[in-house]
């Protein structure tokens, strides 16, 4: 396993990272407690020593798992997890104010459950799971975390960057006060290129990848007749004609590429991985199996470079969190 600063954190965290969604038992449908466990100390058998997680997946059931897991091993693992907002929306909707969402007393309180879900005296990285840039300069929230880290609870703060509004934190970057921040990028969703990413660079700020499978769209195993457990959510991520349309699109890639359907999601973790901005990528990992195939990405390796620019025609602007 190969390692990556954090930013300024200067933690050194592995390039692949556990997403601890899944594992929560909520919109991910078919986790099995006893796998997930085996999943993640699997993961850290691998060299992984890093895990993202929140107080809203499973309403701290991933979190408890993950602290299950983390309090019986001997290695320095670092979590990082997640303060849903106060008003229950996501994403964050602009014109809310943030002491609807992040007001102190909320940030306080939800940070001494997770503390008491993981089992820890501290979180390395406490985000909040949603964010708009508006809200700089706005409220108590900040005056929470410094609160905080002088306490001794978190040490280090970052944001969960709204789904595909890769600009909506370049103000907070500005600022100095975030540590790191969590966003969607993939070969499709390519926007966090465009501002993010130099401004990560440019202020030192950690980047952790979500989504860099798209839900398991670039895993080549979606096709048109794909179904899903029923409450699962890709019912509706892949609803209609999107099956079709992302099935289409894999096959477009794997031929410019001229690489086989079994080769897509390496190729769409290396291609993330090819950004010098990006530290750590987080795909969700709920068996051992996933958890073998992807840490073997993690080998400091990014993509040729002829590659990564023949994968920049494939950027494809859409948001299927949206409807």
């Amino acid at each position: 396993m190969n390692y990556r600063k954090l930013g300024k954190t200067g933690l050194n965290v592995s390039e692949i990272g556990f997403g601890a969604w899944g594992i929560g038992k909520t919109s991910w449908v078919g986790a099995n407690d006893d796998e997930s466990l085996q999943a993640l100390n699997k993961s850290i058998d691998l060299g992984l020593n890093f895990i993202d997680t929140a107080l809203g997946y499973g309403d701290g059931h991933s979190e408890q798992l993950v602290g299950q897991v983390v309090k019986g091993r001997s290695e320095t693992i670092y979590v990082a997890t997640k303060i849903p907002p106060k008003d229950g929306n996501w994403p964050a909707r602009s014109g809310v104010t943030v002491d609807k969402t992040f007001p102190a007393a909320h940030v306080v309180e939800c940070t001494e459950r997770s503390l008491r879900n993981l089992g820890l005296e501290t979180i390395d990285v406490m985000q909040f799971h949603v964010w708009l840039d508006e809200w700089v300069g706005q409220g108590d929230w900040l005056e929470a975390i410094e609160k905080l880290k002088k306490e001794g609870k978190i040490r280090f703060f970052g944001v969960s960057i709204n789904d595909h509004q890769a600009d909506n934190a370049l103000k907070l970057i500005e600022t100095g006060v975030v540590d790191t921040v969590q966003v969607i990028y993939n070969i499709f969703d390519q926007s966090p290129e465009d501002r993010l990413l130099p401004a990560c660079l440019e202020h030192n700020v950690g980047v952790i990848v979500r989504v860099a499978l798209d839900e398991g769209g670039l895993t080549g195993k979606i096709t048109p007749e794909t179904t899903f457990a029923e409450g699962d959510f890709r019912n509706t991520y892949f609803g209609g004609a999107r099956k079709k349309e992302i099935f289409e699109r894999n096959q477009a890639i794997i031929s410019d590429l001229n690489i086989s359907l079994d080769q897509l999601p390496e190729t769409a973790l290396r291609y993330v991985l090819s950004h010098p901005a990006v530290s750590t990528v987080i795909p969700g990992m709920r068996t051992v199996r996933n958890v073998e195939l992807n840490t073997r990405v993690g080998d400091g390796k990014g993509l040729p470079a002829d590659q990564v620019q023949k994968l920049k025609k494939h950027r494809w602007i859409r948001n299927f969190y949206g409807a």
